[in-house]
């Protein structure tokens, strides 16, 4: 926890730069912008053209603070952390005999640490780094009441949960989280990018600045609705999955047990977070509201549903 905190620094240092490089280009911004104001004007642009031309300007002059120092070092330190977090998982669970995801204590850890992992691998495909601080942030708090709340012992297994589909199960539905909670950021950015692009003028009037720096709206909910299909693939297997190791369990597929009903709902929020924006044509901030109210319901039935309610998953809490 404590690389993660030195790494959410030297992201929230980095943000903090691309602002300071935004101010700077926004000096220059009215000039460059004047020179293009009688070729908006009889092009028929207006305002809609000059607010491209300063957006641009921002842009291009806080592109060298993508690679800044700060941002290196903020991503040198995920990594560190996050193979000292695969670390301590491996050592739970030599310690435990077992894999290192029985408790809630056990799914903090394996849950963070596959976000992370799917941080880390969705930027060797994309620059997502600017999501650094927010992903690290996230971690930082979630490991933070595992420890404080959900700690325990290391404990055998109870007899429900001694089958190769703790394996599989709990695995993917983890691995699918870290999709989700990755979708959950980029939808975030991409409603206060919305609300940012829609404030603009051609005098540059600028509330985050840094924002400037970032994709447009319409590239992060693509990125963010591309993320969430596959985690709705592997929550759809987590469903599956579920229902026939339940059937080995308690011998029934379903019995409406209230972590049963949770993980339902997840999956159906999701598919018609997908259907909507394929189908009906749902873009901007009103498919961004479905996938947050998606990840709230994960976040639910992980810390509240586990520990609030009873029923026959409760072994999965305290």
């Amino acid at each position: 926890m404590g690389v993660y905190a030195f790494s959410f620094i030297a992201f929230s240092i980095d943000l903090a730069r691309r602002s300071s490089a935004v101010d700077a280009a926004q000096c220059q911004a009215p000039l460059v912008a004047e020179s293009h104001r009688s070729t908006a004007a009889g092009a028929g642009g207006g305002t809609t053209t000059l607010t491209r031309i300063s957006a641009r300007i921002a842009y291009d002059a806080a592109t060298p603070y993508s690679h800044s120092a700060s941002l290196r070092v903020g991503v040198s330190l995920i990594v560190l952390a996050w193979a000292l977090h695969l670390a301590a998982t491996v050592l739970r669970g030599i310690a435990a005999n077992r894999v290192p995801w029985a408790n809630m204590y056990e799914f903090a850890m394996m849950g963070t640490l596959l976000i992370v992992a799917v941080f880390l691998i969705v930027l060797t495909r994309a620059d997502l780094r600017f999501l650094g601080t927010f992903v690290t942030g996230l971690v930082l708090i979630l490991l933070g009441v595992a420890v404080l709340r959900f700690y325990v012992e290391v404990a055998p297994l109870p007899p429900a949960l001694q089958s190769v589909w703790l394996v599989i199960h709990v695995f993917v539905a983890s691995l699918g989280t870290g999709f989700f909670a990755l979708g959950f950021a980029l939808s975030t950015v991409q409603l206060v990018q919305f609300r940012q692009e829609s404030l603009l003028t051609d005098a540059m009037e600028v509330r985050l600045r840094f924002l400037a720096t970032l994709p447009s709206a319409a590239t992060l909910e693509n990125l963010a609705y591309r993320v969430n299909i596959i985690g709705f693939i592997l929550w759809t297997f987590t469903l599956m999955a579920g229902s026939i190791w339940a059937e080995r369990a308690w011998g029934r597929y379903w019995g409406w047990d209230t972590k049963e009903v949770w993980t339902f709902i997840i999956w159906v929020v999701y598919a018609g977070y997908i259907h909507a924006r394929a189908t009906r044509g749902w873009r901007g901030s009103r498919s961004a509201w479905l996938a947050i109210v998606g990840f709230a319901a994960v976040l639910f039935n992980f810390g509240v549903v586990n520990v609030f309610f009873k029923g026959l998953h409760s072994y999965s809490g305290l």
